[in-house]
């Protein structure tokens, strides 16, 4: 293989599908290297919530980014849908952010700057949701935060970027990037590409392509463990959330629960002892969990950087190279903002300043959460 780009994508996760979908269709001819298959490790793990306000207690950088990635979802369904025949499966109902103690409730009304967190009594919340937890102080209900199905979302971008012209190779794992005055070198196990841009996609293992181009930037894995069941007796309509632990209600009568977070462990498969810390925090939000029957359990790696926040952007002394890494728990719900930024960078379009100061890689300041 020896192919010219104009765009090269290093990872076929929703990240680099995205990318690849937004280049495509604006006629940048473009190439996706993935090391295994379209869709699978963090993307596939994840719950697809869409939770702008789930990640953010306050107004800030990241939340006008998450907010403007939630609302390109409304016109990408119908859109996604139209163009590669993929139904992305969202679901209406919104989340309701659950208060246990005083400290819970403080700190939950204190969103209420935030547009669409909507405050609801112990009463209210039972109207909407009968089987939640007694005992609760109430609720943050937001409706804006609704989900998807992260693999069909992944699939429909990586089917529009094909037919809009994209090439995508799976099981083709690149080794190295080398820049030239003229183009980038893209090394894969099959060969070799050029391209006049190169985009490192490739969550959690990006690391190695930062060393490799000169940026001291360190990812790290963090775990996260989740289970199905299968809800044949209850109601439930809204996800479920307290302390970074969900219940999401899915089409197919599945419940997806969630998640553990271990920090620095590499290992991808499932423990005992993560799940049952899954169940037992399931069960504080919606008892009649217990009853339900197990459909499977998995785990994925999450990729943190040192502040927590994904570099997106250019390569600060080189600006073939972008980069659009370590999303952490927000790569579903950040798809399509961070896939439409990287399309108008490498346009030369305009991009909001606030976000390209936010998330460069030498950022001097943590993006406000």
């Amino acid at each position: 293989m020896k192919k010219r780009y104009e765009t090269v994508v290093v990872g076929g996760g929703i990240i680099g599908a995205s990318i690849a979908y937004h280049l495509a269709k604006a006629g940048i001819k473009t190439a996706v290297f993935e090391s295994g298959e379209i869709g699978q490790k963090a993307t596939r793990a994840a719950a697809g919530m869409l939770g702008a306000h789930a990640e953010c207690d306050k107004p800030g950088t990241f939340f006008e980014f998450a907010r403007a990635s939630q609302k390109a979802y409304q016109r990408l369904e119908a859109e996604l849908k139209q163009i590669s025949g993929i139904d992305i499966r969202r679901r209406d109902g919104g989340i309701l952010k659950l208060a246990f103690s005083e400290s819970d409730r403080e700190r939950l009304m204190q969103m209420a700057v935030l547009d669409s967190a909507e405050w609801l009594t112990p009463g209210e919340v039972y109207e909407k949701e009968p089987y939640a937890a007694k005992g609760i102080l109430g609720a943050n209900f937001i409706q804006d935060d609704v989900h998807v199905e992260p693999v069909s979302v992944c699939m429909a971008f990586a089917k529009g970027a094909k037919l809009s012209g994209a090439d995508i190779f799976e099981y083709t794992p690149v080794t190295s990037i080398e820049t030239g005055p003229g183009a980038v070198t893209v090394k894969t196990a099959s060969g070799e590409a050029e391209a006049e841009h190169a985009v490192i996609a490739s969550g959690v293992w990006s690391g190695v392509f930062f060393k490799q181009l000169g940026l001291n930037k360190r990812f790290y894995p963090v775990k996260g463990e989740c289970l199905s069941v299968w809800n044949e007796g209850i109601p439930l309509n809204r996800t479920l959330y307290h302390d970074h632990c969900y219940i999401v209600p899915r089409h197919s009568g599945k419940l997806v629960v969630g998640a553990t977070m271990k920090p620095g462990d590499w290992n991808e498969q499932p423990e005992l002892g993560g799940i049952e810390a899954v169940i037992k925090k399931a069960k504080t939000m919606l008892p009649e969990i217990e009853k339900m029957k197990i459909d499977k359990c998995w785990a994925g790696l999450r990729p943190e950087t040192e502040d927590g926040n994904p570099y997106i952007g250019r390569h600060p002394e080189n600006g073939r190279i972008l980069f659009a890494a370590g999303h952490f728990r927000n790569g579903i719900l950040l798809a399509p903002a961070t896939g439409a930024m990287i399309t108008d960078m490498i346009l030369g379009r305009p991009v909001k300043k606030t976000w390209e100061e936010a998330f460069q890689a030498e950022r001097k300041e943590a993006v406000n959460r």
